[in-house]
């Protein structure tokens, strides 16, 4: 008998990419349920940069773009640190043998505390798809061939904000949702260039166009940029683009793009209001971070149409909430982690909100990097390479161990796959597993 989990995870990881992706796989950033975990079991507790090793690989750049694992191969994406080349790398999931490695754009660009490999491939497990900070968005196969390329940033102008594009794309239905938020007049741009903010949908068989939607905004200055990604949602026979940035969180039709809600989560305006996080789904709720982390959680009724009034927020966190770090879901948690203040941790009931217990991470680097989640445990990393793994659950906040990775600067969240932790150092993919 299938139970009603597994129906889910069927359902679920059918509707993100296809058949050949399996819910052991890791095919999104965020992972096969786009909440940041895994159902994978027989995770490590512990390991050091001998034990629980199964591979390392080693990486021609840095990149804060997290690895994607599905049908046997990862993915990542990276700079050259001897060129301006941007590259796709594919490995063998079992024994860390490059495979094969692809330029697919370049770019000379300077942004601060980031680079143009950040936003994370996304695969369907027979093809995987790239995009870059240079605007470059490539489809290949698995062998590493080609299929259609285009640089969206020729055809719609400077996509570069502030701290340099991040978002990563998101795969449904054999199609691929872009989200190009920015100001009308784009961070180092001249005065005189006016610019738009829309989400894309791609053709993923052929890189074509199928409907490219305005997102309007009266947000002001830095707050019109986004670095925030796509996220599919559905619920009660609907499904949704979900998007948060420019001081709305927004639902889009996937098939024409109509924008089928909007909530304002800032009110009072502000120029520095720009957001990092990407939405968070459970259930009948959706959650959000807003700008900059400044307002706790929010925590949004599914279902709604238009304009949505604060009738439809079923709870609100004001405790400390992230700038950076994307909240996680994981067995009726909400897993907030503000990186900016030592790292605290904070875990919520997703259905009421309630705080079950917080701690802190501890350590003088700031923890950019997403947590992530399997077999009742969490993994976090932060810049300074220092990994962290705790106890998952509504007992208490409780470390289980502290992993230094030494290998710094990390931006990148820890992948789950296969029964497999996937880490991206600076430098170098360590593959973990007992």
């Amino acid at each position: 008998m299938v139970s009603r989990r597994t129906s889910a995870v069927i359902i679920i990881v059918g509707l993100l990419v296809g058949a050949r992706v399996l819910a052991g796989d890791w095919p999104h950033w965020r992972g096969p349920f786009l909440n940041g975990s895994s159902d994978e079991k027989n995770l490590p507790a512990t390991w050091s940069k001998t034990e629980n090793v199964v591979w390392v690989a080693s990486l021609p750049g840095h990149s804060s773009a997290t690895p994607i694992i599905a049908n046997g191969k990862v993915f990542i994406s990276s700079t050259d640190r001897d060129s301006d080349d941007l590259l796709a790398l594919c490995f063998d999931a079992r024994s860390g043998k490059e495979l094969w490695r692809k330029k697919l754009g370049e770019s000379s660009r300077k942004v601060p505390r980031n680079n143009p490999a950040t936003p994370s491939p996304v695969t369907d497990g027979r093809h995987v798809y790239f995009m870059y900070g240079s605007g470059d968005l490539v489809g290949l196969d698995y062998e590493g061939n080609v299929l259609w390329s285009r640089n969206l940033e020729a055809e719609y102008g400077n996509i570069s904000i502030k701290y340099g594009y991040s978002s990563s794309p998101l795969l449904y239905d054999d199609k691929l949702y872009i989200l190009i938020q920015r100001r009308h007049t784009t961070y180092r741009s001249p005065k005189s260039t006016t610019l738009d903010a829309f989400i894309l949908a791609v053709d993923a068989r052929t890189g074509k166009n199928i409907w490219k939607q305005p997102r309007k905004t009266d947000a002001l200055d830095e707050s019109l940029d986004s670095y925030s990604s796509p996220i599919l949602y559905q619920h009660s026979g609907r499904v949704e683009i979900l998007i948060i940035g420019a001081d709305y969180a927004t639902a889009n039709d996937p098939v024409n793009g109509k924008e089928l809600w909007r909530y304002e989560y800032a009110e009072q305006k502000s120029k520095k209001g720009r957001n990092i996080t990407s939405p968070v789904t459970s259930g009948g709720l959706i959650f959000g971070v807003p700008a900059r982390g400044s307002n706790g959680l929010f925590a949004l009724k599914s279902g709604g149409e238009g304009t949505l009034t604060d009738d439809y927020v079923a709870w609100t966190f004001d405790g400390p909430s992230p700038d950076v770090c994307t909240p996680l879901y994981y067995k009726g948690n909400i897993y907030v982690l503000d990186g900016r203040k030592g790292g605290i941790l904070t875990c919520l009931d997703a259905k009421t909100g309630q705080q079950k217990w917080q701690g802190k991470l501890g350590g003088s680097a700031p923890w950019r990097a997403s947590v992530t989640a399997g077999d009742d445990k969490l993994y976090c990393i932060s810049e300074a390479a220092e990994a962290v793994v705790l106890a998952a659950g509504d007992g208490e906040f409780n470390i289980i161990s502290r992993i230094d990775m030494e290998d710094k600067p990390i931006q990148a969240s820890i992948a789950i796959a296969d029964g497999r932790l996937f880490i991206r150092t600076a430098n170098t993919l360590f593959c973990i597993g007992n």
